[in-house]
C-alpha cells in the first residue's frame, strides 16, 4: 500500500548564478516562475473542469474557487514555494481528503485530461513539463480508490 504522499518525483532544482558568481539551487517553483505560472496552471485546470462532465460533479461546491485555492497552494507547496497549504490545513493528506468520492480509472483519466490541457496551455520548459507531469500521473494514480 502506498504511503499518504505520491512523492515519487523529486522537484528540479534549477541552478542560478547566485551574486558571488557561485551556482546556487533554485526550487522548481521559482525556476518555472512562482505563483504566476502556478496560478495559470490552476486556473487553466479548473476551466476545464467546470465543464467537464467527469469532473464536475466531484467538485461539490457550486464556486470552484475555494478548491482552486487548495490546489494551488499545495502544488505550490510541493514544488518548493510558500507552505501556506500545511500552515492552513495541516498535512495534505490526499487520500483522506479524496476518500469521499469514488475515483476510478475513468475519473482520474479525465483529471489527468483537465491537468495536461492546462499544462499545455502554461507551456512549461520540456524538462520541467516532463517532470511536473510525471508527478501528475502518480499523483492521480495514489488517488485512484474504485
Amino acid at each position: 500500500m502506498p504511503s499518504d504522499s505520491p512523492r515519487a518525483v523529486v522537484p528540479i532544482a534549477a541552478k542560478v548564478a547566485a551574486p558571488n558568481g557561485q551556482s546556487a539551487p533554485q526550487s522548481f517553483y521559482e525556476a518555472v516562475g512562482g505563483e504566476e505560472t502556478f496560478q495559470r496552471l490552476v486556473d487553466a485546470f479548473y476551466a476545464q473542469v467546470a465543464d467537464d462532465p467527469i469532473m464536475r460533479p466531484m467538485y461539490p461546491e457550486e464556486d470552484l474557487a475555494p478548491a482552486a485555492r487548495r490546489l494551488k497552494m499545495f502544488l505550490e507547496q510541493y514544488w518548493g514555494g510558500p507552505h501556506a497549504y500545511s500552515e492552513e490545513r495541516g498535512h495534505p493528506r490526499l487520500r483522506m481528503r479524496h476518500a469521499p468520492y469514488t475515483i476510478g480509472e475513468r475519473e482520474r483519466d479525465a483529471w489527468l485530461r483537465c491537468m495536461r490541457h492546462a499544462m499545455d496551455e502554461v507551456a512549461l520548459p520540456a524538462e520541467h513539463d516532463q517532470a511536473m507531469w510525471e508527478y501528475m500521473v502518480r499523483a492521480a494514480d495514489f488517488m485512484r480508490n474504485a
